[in-house]
């Protein structure tokens, strides 16, 4: 019998991967205008060993790994393998020899350590046990060290995952992760986007000087309206529920297509059909401490 977590990896190893890996292009750019600037008002210092959590494809890792320097390193862990190869190969790719990866379950498994610094761009929300997830990091720091992460914030200040949502629910019947045997993301996108939730898992886990910061951007999603919709409607709340649905959702998909290209059609830059869609987000920038 497959554990919550078991289908959570199996999720990001398959489907979830899949669909990163279509739409690499939006991903990587739009999430590195979140984790750019959080460099920018604290960059890492040279020298550092830093932990990145959750490290996807692995282009937060190299970025950590140039700006330590070689006189430091940066670790990316992440609980799919796939993602873990993927990074493996950017690495070796653009010759950044201070990264290294390691295919680890937060939640449960050694982190290596002790670092001085960690970080985490939106590697946090999957967490079906996020308070042993942050105990887990914690440990694996030394005393002092700094753990900064990016989540998104409310919903309806992110309206390219929210909107789509809201469509999806008004059409599909929607499936609960308990009724379905299908694999699932997990808590989602907006687990951790209520401060006062955050800061008191980051104080039960050991943490203290806990701050929040928000930072607002606009991202691209989609070079033209199609690939807009089919964006929103793959990655993020409303491809989940249009699939957990099955075959309902599939015969229902049409209808939330046109929902969702309705709703976006006001971020269309330049009018209606006429160039790329761009959408309002909002995250928090978390700093939490170990205090050893």
């Amino acid at each position: 019998m497959r554990t919550e977590n078991a289908i959570v990896i199996e999720a990001w190893n398959t489907v979830l991967f899949e669909k990163f890996c279509r739409f690499q292009h939006l991903i990587v750019d739009n999430l590195a205008l979140h984790g750019d600037e959080l460099f920018r008002r604290h960059p890492p210092r040279h020298g550092q060993r830093v932990l990145d959590v959750g490290c996807g494809a692995g282009d937060t890792t190299r970025e950590l790994a140039r700006r330590v320097g070689p006189d430091g390193s940066a670790t990316g862990v992440d609980c799919a393998s796939n993602f873990i190869e993927l990074s493996r190969a950017g690495a070796e790719g653009e010759e950044v020899s201070n990264a290294r990866f390691a295919v680890a379950d937060v939640q449960l498994e050694p982190l290596g350590g002790p670092y001085d610094a960690a970080f985490a761009r939106f590697g946090t929300m999957f967490f079906n046990a996020p308070g042993a997830a942050l105990r887990n990091v914690r440990r694996s720091l030394a005393p002092g060290a700094v753990f900064r992460s990016i989540v998104w914030r409310r919903r309806e200040d992110n309206p390219w995952l929210y909107e789509a949502e809201q469509c999806a629910r008004e059409i599909v019947p929607v499936v609960s992760h308990e009724e379905t045997k299908e694999v699932h993301c997990g808590p989602g996108p907006f687990s951790m986007a209520g401060a006062d939730l955050v800061s008191d898992l980051l104080r039960a886990s050991g943490f203290d000087q806990i701050a929040f910061e928000r930072f607002d951007t606009d991202l691209c999603i989609g070079r033209d309206l199609d690939e807009a919709v089919q964006f929103g409607l793959e990655l993020g709340p409303a491809g989940e529920i249009v699939r957990l649905a099955g075959e309902v959702g599939r015969e229902l998909r049409p209808r939330v297509e046109r929902a969702v290209r309705e709703a976006l059609t006001p971020y269309v830059r330049g009018g209606a059909h006429q160039g790329e869609v761009w959408v309002p987000s909002s995250v928090w920038f978390i700093r939490a401490v170990n205090p050893g």
